[in-house]
């Protein structure tokens, strides 16, 4: 791994390259930035994103640290930018970096994990209620002058919640589902202490639960994690929310249940690439569907936390001390 020794910052000038917008107002970013950076880096940022691996080439030839949110750079790219040292990636999944490419280069790697829990667990209560509440249903036939007829709905008390993956995401939600008075159940590719939690293994989960969330990053064991076999497993009665990755959930499969009522319902942030998705995408033409373009990670103040991340890492890197490094 590349680690900058304590004092080669007063020996070189460097270049940071913040490659892609990272939602945070440019006065704020500008703040942020001044706070956490020494005067002699020279900073380059780009208000558009693009995904053109020649362009995103010719934004990072030259830097010695790329600042990235969920843009993805290939081999490719990371090949071109020669000087590269260190890459502070301003998300939490690393999924869309080719690591085995900066392994190579000895390119270190800091994520911002933690900085979305609260805005993912927001969404994930808010997925739940409209599905349970048919929001989107009563606040269309309100509009057409109709009534609650055939819209009434669920409350969260006393269901089972399941939680696949349990991380500081996994906890945030499950501590909300308790205060809605849900019995809460969890399954983690590793066993840990979980206050108020039942612990299942997945396929006991999936056939317990009324509500089931997931919350594990992408990898190979994980992808195509939840598909027809699965849902197979679940309640007719039961809800799927995917607030993680998309390749966690077959959504070929996942249609198919929605369709014939394997399940009752489900609401996806994430598909297989990022938005724009396809009006043709198998689970548009699904009923009791809630589907929103990747935004769960995407409140202001969620923004604002990973942008003071990405840069303490830079920060912390240039002083010899890195933090949140990806192995």
């Amino acid at each position: 791994m590349s680690v900058l020794k304590k004092q080669d910052i007063l020996k070189v000038r460097m270049k940071l390259v913040v490659i892609e917008p990272l939602g945070v107002e440019k006065k704020a970013l500008a703040q942020c930035m001044k706070e956490r950076l020494d005067s002699r880096i020279e900073v380059v940022t780009y208000d558009t994103r693009v995904t053109d691996s020649n362009e995103l080439i010719e934004r990072g030839k030259d830097a010695d640290i790329i600042v990235v949110a969920n843009l993805p750079l290939n081999r490719e790219v990371i090949s071109g930018c020669r000087n590269l040292k260190m890459l502070s990636v301003a998300f939490t999944g690393i999924d869309h970096i080719d690591m085995e490419a900066c392994r190579e280069r000895g390119i270190l790697v800091s994520n911002c994990a933690g900085y979305s829990t609260v805005a993912v667990a927001d969404l994930v209560f808010g997925m739940v209620i409209a599905l349970y509440r048919n929001i989107i249903p009563c606040n269309e036939v309100v509009r057409k002058e109709g009534t609650k007829d055939g819209l009434v709905g669920y409350e969260l008390e006393h269901k089972k919640f399941g939680i696949i993956g349990y991380g500081a995401i996994g906890k945030r939600v499950a501590e909300i589902a308790k205060a809605f008075g849900c019995e809460v159940f969890a399954y983690s590719r590793t066993r840990k202490e979980m206050p108020g939690v039942t612990y299942m293994d997945l396929d006991t989960l999936l056939f317990t639960c009324d509500i089931v969330s997931l919350h594990v990053p992408l990898t190979e064991e994980t992808r195509g994690l939840i598909n027809k076999e699965k849902l197979a497993r679940m309640k007719k009665t039961s809800i799927l929310i995917n607030t993680a990755r998309g390749p966690v959930v077959n959504s070929d499969d996942l249609a198919e249940a929605l369709k014939e009522g394997t399940i009752a319902g489900a609401a996806v942030d994430v598909f297989e690439q990022e938005p724009p998705v396809p009006s043709s995408h198998p689970l548009f033409s699904c009923p009791n569907l809630i589907a929103t373009p990747h935004v769960a990670f995407a409140t202001k103040e969620a923004l604002e936390k990973r942008a003071v991340i990405a840069f303490d890492n830079v920060k912390m890197w240039i002083a010899g001390t890195p933090q949140n490094v990806i192995r």
